[in-house]
């Protein structure tokens, strides 16, 4: 069973307060319009909320994109401390099934798979500081995340690179962020998963591994077939 991204959450039946209505809408709209084709007016009528709800929480249009990158971090946060990659006991299993994780949850629509803070960052990433930071924070937020366990592999394993913990972790996010664009440019979410791919075959590589077991299966299947 694949855990997904946030979901649109119009279908519940308790959707929490206006602000969150209209968090919780940012999230939505602006991963499938962009933040700066996203009016004020269209997050209003996703959250169910007058104008006056959103001026009374939020200044600005602006400010409500910086509540939004922040409220993402934390759901997703959430999201992915709860995840099963955790459960594996080896710290490159751990690191290998987070990707593989990320590869399972490109799944439904594209901007429901897609990140907003992606999003936000390349349209407003001169001309909003203020959401480029706050996106920035996301991002390497959830890159640290996977430090230690990097780290305990290449202490574990007695790699001994130029490479570092934090630079690989970044790594990973921008293959990432990278496969998300393919797909939005082309409507086909296999383009990020293919991205996702060609970086577990680099990790593995990095770690001294062989094939990827999911790829070695799914080619033994095919040579059964014909």
């Amino acid at each position: 069973m694949y855990i997904l991204m946030p979901r649109p959450t119009k279908q519940s039946p308790e959707r929490g307060d206006a602000r969150t209505r209209l968090l919780e809408a940012a999230r939505d709209v602006i991963r499938q319009k962009g933040f700066a084709a996203t009016s004020v007016d269209d997050l209003c009528q996703s959250a169910g909320v007058t104008k006056g709800a959103f001026f009374h929480h939020f200044k600005t249009k602006d400010a409500l994109g910086v509540a939004a990158a922040n409220h993402w971090a934390e759901t997703t946060s959430a999201l992915f401390a709860s995840a099963p990659y955790h459960k594996h006991d080896d710290p490159l299993d751990r690191v290998l099934a987070y990707l593989d994780f990320r590869r399972a949850i490109i799944d439904g629509e594209t901007f429901e798979y897609t990140c907003l803070v992606g999003t936000m960052t390349q349209e407003v990433h001169e001309s909003t500081p203020a959401i480029r930071d706050a996106c920035a924070a996301s991002i390497f937020g959830h890159a640290a995340t996977l430090e230690a366990d990097i780290e305990a592999a290449r202490t574990q394993r007695g790699i001994d690179a130029d490479w570092t913990a934090e630079s690989l972790a970044r790594h990973t996010q921008a293959v990432l962020q990278g496969g998300f664009i393919l797909a939005k440019a082309t409507g086909d979410p296999d383009l990020a998963r293919e991205s996702v791919d060609h970086l577990i075959r680099y990790v593995r590589g990095l770690f001294g591994l062989g094939p990827n077991p999911r790829e070695t299966l799914q080619s033994n299947r095919k040579e059964q077939k014909s």
